[in-house]
């Protein structure tokens, strides 16, 4: 997962087509093309978006990895519990979803 999902998440935040923290995720759903959640996200909070991304269609992806992890996926100096990818080809979406699988 991490060769696609790391070039993604880089090309995202390079074009600004990407929403970083929870309530902002939470509130840009219907925007999103891909929703994930690291394992550091709250029980209720991860519970909560996972509803919503069911209500709106929207792909969501499990990051076997920290907060911590993620954000350094992204390219960031911090931790990013959940990222929202707004501008995402479907084709992108369904390798990143296949990659992921066949590592768990």
């Amino acid at each position: 997962m991490r060769k696609i999902l790391e070039k993604t998440l880089k090309d995202a935040m390079n074009e600004k087509t990407s929403i970083l923290g929870s309530k902002q995720v939470l509130s840009s759903i219907k925007n999103s093309k891909l929703v994930i959640l690291s394992q550091s996200a709250p029980k209720k909070l991860a519970d909560k978006i996972l509803e919503n991304t069911k209500k709106e269609k929207v792909s969501t992806l499990h990051f076997e990895g920290s907060s911590v992890a993620l954000g350094r996926l992204c390219g960031l100096q911090f931790r990013v519990t959940t990222i929202s990818l707004t501008s995402l080809s479907d084709a992108n979406i369904t390798s990143i979803m296949k990659e992921s699988e066949t590592e768990q």
